[in-house]
């Protein structure tokens, strides 16, 4: 009769239907993304505190990312930081201008904090 559970939340389903993942879900992603990206160190705080990725902030991507494909954001020690979706191909991103956004915010490892601060 009762309902228990037990584990890791990886996310939650939204009022639609879709299924939308928790930053608690990182671990299990970064160790079988296809997708990644890796950010120069002056683009970690920015990314951190939810702002999505520009050109000029990027370090490295993987070879032959499609458009809209789901990244997990790594600095350039390979910690994962958090995942988003990139907004442009591999192959556009080096055409690009500097300021041109290639990966959309999604979640960070920030989130936690941030919401700890709200709770108190």
């Amino acid at each position: 009769d009762n309902l228990l559970h037990c584990g890791t939340c990886l996310g939650k389903f939204t009022k639609s239907g879709k299924f939308r993942l928790h930053i608690t879900a990182l671990d299990y992603l970064s160790q079988y993304s296809k997708y990644k990206v890796w950010l120069k160190p002056s683009a970690e705080m920015s990314f951190l505190y939810g702002n999505n990725v520009l050109k000029s902030g990027l370090a490295r991507i993987t070879e032959s990312t499609p458009q809209y494909a789901g990244v997990v954001v790594y600095n350039l020690a390979d910690i994962p930081l958090g995942f988003g979706v990139i907004a442009q191909t591999t192959e556009t991103c080096k055409e690009l201008d500097p300021t041109a956004n290639v990966v959309l915010h999604q979640a960070d490892v920030g989130e936690f904090l941030r919401g700890l601060e709200e709770d108190m």
